[in-house]
């Protein structure tokens, strides 16, 4: 039950293809049929009929993550409650609970990132209506005593310090540090070191926080598989209809406009030398291309087929390896393209070589052939990827949790879709400059020895 740090989704796989060169309009790109209903209590309930005999994915989306945690000294605790909703209820507690899901052949988990919690579980689909039951009773019966909290709070202290022993994980704490001012996403999704330790102290809180989000208006339940819709639609009403709606909503801080390149660094003298370049950008929004524009750049300027990995990876043996990090998020964040070193003497000849490529592609664009590759890539990759029920699921609770809104797939695609060369100059132009830049870096120096 860790964190899923860095979603994995954004490659985009999907899988209804038959031949390696077919291409997909971006009204293919989701082939399955999607039901959505939503509840008066603010319940969303998507399901999606596939053809998976006997198997259904179940997964229930709280749109609750570390950027909900708003008050000072309480941060940390959408991660800590991934933990705790697994310690059980008084109809099903925890050893219970684990063998309920045995006896129906399932297997549940769970992960929390800056914008979500989201749980799952794939299992048989004649058990449905279980699968129901006992998540609709943890989600609303949750009960843990005072000494399950502690207990779970100092399992989640010795997980931060087993993290942390990482410089990577050292580094992102420092960058989203020097990123964001105001902005939640200024701690990670374990939260502020401080704030953990003081967690077993916080039994109170976690029963406020615990009221406030796990709520229908927060929640979406999500059904792949081998289901009928009307069915789930009646379980859904059966099981979670009579849940109450809440009344908190949180205030999220407004991140200023960065206007300076800011720096991060960690002095370590026996790990292999690092820098990241993090620019900031838009948070996800389907019915503009920005999205869309940056992570095709991502792919054309800085993957392994790119002409900068293949300078300073392969010909020059500069750098061990480049690798572009661009995740959609529900606020800006951050669009990051980083590599390991073999000499802490190369760090800003590393840095000048991404700033150059991306000044280039501002100025000169890209060959439209590229441009057209990349595309037919993105969406090929994604289609292959679409091959169990939990693969779909896992691609809809991606926008589930960024948008609010599933059918935002496509409209993404429709954006990859419609990109021209001048998109992409225009937008690396808006995004990818120094005054939104924060730069990290790891090395033998006290400073990171680039400017």
């Amino acid at each position: 039950m860790r964190i899923a740090l860095f979603l994995l989704l954004i490659g985009f796989t999907f899988s209804c293809v038959k031949e390696e060169k077919q291409t997909f309009r971006s009204e293919d790109i989701f082939p399955f049929e999607m039901h959505q209903k939503s509840f008066p209590n603010g319940l969303n309930v998507v399901t999606v009929p596939y053809e998976s005999p006997g198997i259904v994915s179940f997964y229930i989306i709280v749109r609750a993550g570390s950027r909900e945690e708003v008050e000072v000294g309480k941060t940390g605790f959408a991660h800590f409650f991934e933990h705790m909703m697994f310690r059980g209820t008084d109809d099903y507690p925890r050893e219970k609970y684990d063998a309920t899901l045995k006896s129906i052949g399932a297997s549940a988990n769970a992960n929390t990132w800056l914008d979500r919690t989201v749980y799952h579980m794939t299992g048989n689909s004649e058990m449905l209506e279980k699968m129901f039951e006992i998540e609709s009773d943890r989600f609303q019966n949750l009960n843990y005593s005072e000494h399950d909290f502690k207990t779970e709070a100092g399992a989640v202290k010795g997980e931060y310090t087993k993290n942390y022993s990482s410089p990577f994980m050292q580094l992102n704490e420092k960058t989203v540090a020097a990123a964001f001012k105001a902005h939640t996403y200024q701690h990670t999704t374990m939260g502020f070191w401080e704030d953990v330790v003081d967690m077993p102290n916080q039994y109170d809180y976690s029963l406020r926080f615990f009221d406030r989000f796990y709520r229908p208006e927060y929640t979406t339940v999500l059904v792949v598989g081998d289901v009928i819709v009307e069915k789930v639609n009646n379980l859904a009403e059966k099981y979670f209809g009579d849940w109450e709606r809440g009344k908190y909503i949180p205030r999220i801080p407004v991140e200023p406009e960065q206007t300076e390149t800011r720096f991060a660094h960690i002095k370590n003298v026996n790990f292999p030398p690092y820098i990241s370049l993090n620019f900031k950008s838009p948070g996800f929004n389907s019915e503009v291309k920005d999205n869309a524009a940056l992570y095709v750049i991502s792919q054309i300027l800085f993957s392994q087929k790119s002409d900068l990995y293949k300078k300073l990876v392969i010909d020059e043996g500069v750098a061990r390896n480049l690798v572009s990090s661009y995740f959609f998020t529900r606020d800006p964040y951050l669009f990051s393209v980083g590599a390991s070193l073999k000499k802490a003497e190369d760090l800003q000849y590393v840095y000048d070589e991404i700033m150059d490529a991306i000044k280039d592609l501002v100025v000169e664009g890209v060959d439209s052939r590229i441009l057209e590759d990349t595309k037919s890539h993105i969406k090929y990759s994604f289609a292959t990827s679409l091959n169990s029920s939990s693969s779909i699921a896992q691609s809809l609770s991606y926008m589930i949790w960024v948008s609010g809104d599933p059918r935002a797939l496509s409209k993404y695609y429709d954006q990859v879709d419609q990109l021209t060369v001048h998109d992409l100059r225009e937008i690396a132009g808006k995004y990818l400059v120094s005054e939104r830049l924060i730069i990290s870096t790891i090395s033998p120096e006290e400073e990171g020895g680039v400017s």
